[in-house]
């Protein structure tokens, strides 16, 4: 089995390390982990963290310097870092992630397939996120009412195709719902609608997703979303008028699994 290992990397006994990964200078592979096939280890990383139980990373992954992932989850194909990213366990994620840099999620959580995070978001643990969810910098998704505390955390839900802008606080148990539109700067302290923009601290309903305007007049429509963006995506994705589809079982085939 072909590997493209530093020599300056740790691959501890017990690692697997399916055909084709590569991994860079001074990164360390526990015992916990199995990498799947065609991944990529940037350098000073550290796959498979403490004492969790297994870490499963599908094929294709590119994992960028500096990141740290703990054992204990499961990622699905293609998942791809930023530099500096924070991935703790109990983690189970689908396919196609996209985390950016300095990202840090604490773990406890369900991600769902093709979702996007941009640098510096933080995910409380018991959070649920669903697929073709977009999150961008410097938001933060908190699970519990009363800090600190124990035994009552609830973390927040965010649904399908959702877009959560930069600088956006969800409290604890909130409801986000699909292709729903949170404002930059925004405060979630309640349920949001399927399909409804909120903005504001404390975030207030404001219109319905299809009734936003572009200021530069570029697009016809912005939301949802999916209508007009498609970058990024694999062919297995089909963009349809009701939202974003893909099989399941041709997608994995296409990702391949561990060995």
């Amino acid at each position: 089995m072909m590997h493209n290992v530093h020599p300056t990397a740790i691959i501890e006994p017990g690692a697997s390390l399916a055909e084709g990964v590569t991994v860079g200078p001074y990164s360390i592979i526990t015992s916990h982990a199995r990498i799947g096939a065609g991944s990529r280890i940037g350098s000073h990383c550290v796959v498979g963290e403490a004492d969790h139980g297994p870490l499963v990373i599908e094929a294709g992954a590119n994992i960028r310097s500096h990141s740290v992932i703990y054992s204990g989850s499961t990622f699905g194909a293609e998942l791809e870092t930023g530099h500096r990213v924070t991935l703790r366990e109990q983690l189970t994620v689908g396919r196609n992630f996209r985390v950016g840099t300095l990202c840090d999620l604490q773990g406890h959580a369900q991600i769902g397939d093709f979702v996007r995070l941009h640098s510096n978001v933080h995910i409380g643990q018991k959070s649920t996120i669903g697929n073709f969810v977009w999150i961008f910098p410097y938001t933060v998704l908190t699970n519990d009412p009363h800090p600190p505390s124990d035994g009552c955390t609830q973390g927040p839900a965010v649904g399908d195709c959702a877009v959560i802008g930069t600088m956006v606080t969800v409290l604890p148990a909130v409801r986000i719902g699909h292709d729903a539109l949170v404002a930059a700067g925004s405060t979630v302290t309640r349920d949001v609608a399927p399909e409804r923009v909120v903005m504001g601290t404390p975030a207030k309903d404001a219109l319905s997703i299809r009734d936003v305007k572009c200021q530069e007049g570029l697009l016809t429509q912005p939301y949802p979303w999916w209508n007009h963006f498609r970058r990024g995506y694999p062919q297995t994705v089909e963009f349809t008028a009701e939202g974003p589809r893909y099989h399941a079982e041709e997608a994995a085939s296409a990702g391949g699994s561990v060995s």
